[in-house]
């Protein structure tokens, strides 16, 4: 049976209700991951999340800022939140699905505006979470497990996902030395970019446009913050990727858009039923 499983940043739940119903509608995700849903846990719209058939969730969520969240319409087990660096800022989930598939949820600190991490504590923040994951990964996780890792990762490690590589060399989510650190998260667990496999690497795609830009469309200033990456088990598994760009168009947008990946052991890939290819998304 195949598995959608589906990463949001959402910038702040409680404001995105009517976004979630409709893809949930449109995508029909399996599991639903969701950052910066900037609530507490005992203020979460659960029941919202119910009705749409999620049934079982996990919460890591603090007022304001940040937090995680997973939703699922099939069984969670070993659901725990993981903090790192000395903070509990509500940016890791880890729940297990049925089969013993491990889903990571994630929230990467965005670092501020100066790549210097003698300068900001929030840029090195980002370093030092980054580096902590990869030698966790590294030292704890075996490769050849089923797992997927999912989430807004703040970087954007390809010239093909910003909008202009050279003008964001020196730009916080696209500097060589952020690159390199999710490089090494990648390597740590030997990740494959899901994405990826259905959108060659010389072709542009985003999943972030800024709320600054008058008309997002036009200006088409994005770049792809939000990834899902599997364990190569998961690999040959995979069907089709979808990068909804034209969610972030709709009523109450958030500036990410969500990114929704399809398994089903087994079954060789397709053709998206949806778009993947940057404008050509009609949704």
């Amino acid at each position: 049976m195949p598995l959608r499983i589906t990463t949001w940043n959402v910038n702040s739940v409680r404001l995105r209700l009517g976004g979630l119903e409709r893809l949930v509608r449109l995508m029909a995700p399996d599991v639903l991951c969701l950052q910066e849903t900037k609530v507490r846990n005992e203020l979460f719209p659960t029941a919202d999340l119910e009705a749409l058939d999620f049934r079982h969730h996990v919460l890591h969520g603090q007022a304001g800022y940040h937090g995680v969240a997973i939703f699922s319409k099939l069984p969670l087990e070993d659901a725990r939140p993981l903090d790192w660096c000395g903070k509990v800022d509500c940016r890791h989930l880890l729940a297990v699905l049925p089969g013993g598939i491990a889903v990571h949820n994630l929230y990467i600190p965005a670092g501020g505006d100066l790549p210097d991490p003698e300068l900001n504590p929030k840029f090195r923040h980002k370093l030092e979470m980054l580096e902590a994951l990869a030698d966790w990964f590294g030292a704890e996780f075996a490769p050849e497990r089923r797992a997927l890792l999912v989430g807004d990762l703040n970087v954007a490690p390809l010239a093909t996902d910003v909008w202009n590589h050279r003008a964001l060399l020196k730009v916080v989510s696209h500097t060589p030395i952020e690159v390199a650190a999710l490089g090494r998260l990648q390597r740590s667990g030997r990740w494959v970019d899901a994405v990826r496999r259905f959108v060659p690497k010389a072709q542009r795609i985003y999943s972030w446009w800024s709320y600054r830009a008058r008309d997002w469309a036009a200006a088409d200033r994005g770049r792809r913050l939000d990834h899902v990456w599997v364990t190569p088990p998961l690999a040959t598994a995979l069907r089709r990727a979808v990068t909804l760009r034209a969610a972030r168009g709709w009523p109450l947008p958030s500036d990410h858009v969500p990114v929704t990946v399809e398994l089903g052991a087994g079954t060789p890939r397709r053709r998206p039923k949806y778009s993947v290819r940057g404008r050509t998304n009609r949704l």
